[in-house]
């Protein structure tokens, strides 16, 4: 599956300071230690509608740390998998008298869009459950061979006992595990099953839904054993970051990581787990099911800076929880206009101070407020004497900032840049 242009990233004097993040398996900072190549994983998108704010936070997130990690000198194996075939996708087209396939190319394909327009970097290998299917037969073979994997009628399940550290990535309580697998698309009570918790790994065809011919039967994988699949080939085990929104850590970066070390026989299946808050409208969290959804692609639509749009999202802490508002876009584009007057102005102060501080900012723990911050203080600086002064030409420390915002996070300030 094709992924979205890459745009340019200035490169800096100097180095990049190690990353530090919030690893959600230990519940501390820990800070990455990649080689040569850093390795993340990031869950994609089920393209069955337009990209929302939420989905926006966190792709932007990770798109900090490849850029925290480019600036350490690290090159990034970055993999994300769209999930393109799943219920939701398919109760969608039914809904709207689609094909199933179409949608999922459509809604892909504006994804990609959004993506370019907040010039966020693609993934190196962008793959879709469809293309994975041959890797998910090859694993789920693995799994019966090794015991861990039974039939349901015509189904395949995985069991969690096969993992003695199953439950060890969101520390729950069984209640609450069995309780959220219900809400995120589990099916606890369903009979036959060795217990409540085990998840699917291979779907038997039902009427009117597509299917492929395997050596499982005729069918289609479950969803977590499709992202296990595609970070075990691009990636293998171990790798650096697994990320997503908070919603993914249990059921499916949970049971996803198990199947991982119950096929490899090895731990962990990534060296952190981060994860993103969520981004809710009116007192609820953004989403398909509520129906409060902002899209990046109407506010682009209605002619806002997509600038604009990303510095709203970077106001806030990848971890955090918040509440969407316009006021978070029309501060974010007096921002982004203050800045551009300041990296014009001819008495701009050097740019050594923040750009050390934005580097240390975003190394702990993606900070990106704390980054912001530093660069207003800056712009305060440039634009006191602005009118005393001749109007620069955005060369000079006036250029070195807009590089370090552009190189560091994400935002061009000058047309040029």
């Amino acid at each position: 599956m094709d992924s979205w242009p890459t745009p340019p990233v200035p490169r800096l004097a100097g180095q990049g300071l190690p990353l530090r993040v919030f690893d959600t398996a230990t519940q501390q900072l820990l800070t990455t230690k990649p080689g040569p190549t850093a390795r993340l994983y990031v869950c994609g998108i089920t393209p069955y509608d337009a990209t929302h704010l939420g989905h926006a936070a966190t792709y932007i997130a990770f798109d900090l740390m490849q850029r925290v990690w480019l600036d350490a000198g690290h090159d990034v194996h970055y993999v994300q998998n769209v999930t393109d075939v799943d219920d939701p996708l398919l109760e969608r087209a039914v809904a709207t008298g689609q094909d199933w396939s179409e949608l999922a190319r459509a809604e892909t394909a504006l994804f990609r869009q959004d993506m370019t327009a907040l010039r966020v970097l693609p993934p190196q290998d962008y793959v879709g459950a469809v293309e994975s299917i041959p890797s998910v037969v090859r694993l789920v073979l693995e799994l019966q061979n090794k015991g861990a994997a039974y039939a349901v009628d015509d189904d395949i399940y995985f069991s969690v006992a096969s993992d003695p550290r199953f439950g060890s990535l969101s520390r729950l309580d069984r209640e609450s595990m069995v309780t959220l697998l219900a809400e995120r698309g589990g099916d606890p009570d369903r009979p036959g099953k060795k217990d409540p918790l085990d998840s699917l790994l291979w779907q038997a065809a039902r009427p009117g839904e597509p299917a492929w011919e395997t050596t499982l039967g005729h069918g289609r994988p479950g969803w977590h054993i499709e992202c296990a699949a595609i970070a075990l080939d691009q990636l293998g085990m171990t790798f650096d970051v697994q990320g997503g929104g908070s919603d993914l850590i249990f059921p499916h970066h949970e049971t996803g990581a198990s199947e991982a070390h119950v096929i490899t026989g090895e731990w962990p299946f990534a060296q952190a787990f981060v994860h993103t808050g969520m981004v809710g409208l009116s007192g609820a969290k953004m989403s398909k099911s509520q129906g409060n959804l902002v899209f990046v692609s109407r506010l682009l639509d209605d002619g806002r800076d997509p600038m604009a749009v990303r510095l709203a999202l970077l106001a806030h802490h990848y971890r955090a929880n918040w509440d969407w508002t316009e006021q978070d876009l029309t501060a974010a584009e007096a921002r982004l206009h203050h800045w551009r007057i300041a990296v014009t102005s001819g008495a701009a102060p050097s740019a050594d101070a923040v750009i050390d501080a934005i580097r240390h900012r975003l190394a702990d723990d993606l900070d990106a407020p704390g980054a912001l911050a530093a660069i207003d203080a800056w712009a305060d600086h440039a634009t006191d004497g602005a009118e005393s002064s001749s109007p620069g030409d955005g060369s000079g420390a006036g250029g070195e900032v807009a590089a370090a915002v552009d190189a560091l996070l994400g935002v061009q300030i000058l047309p040029d840049a």
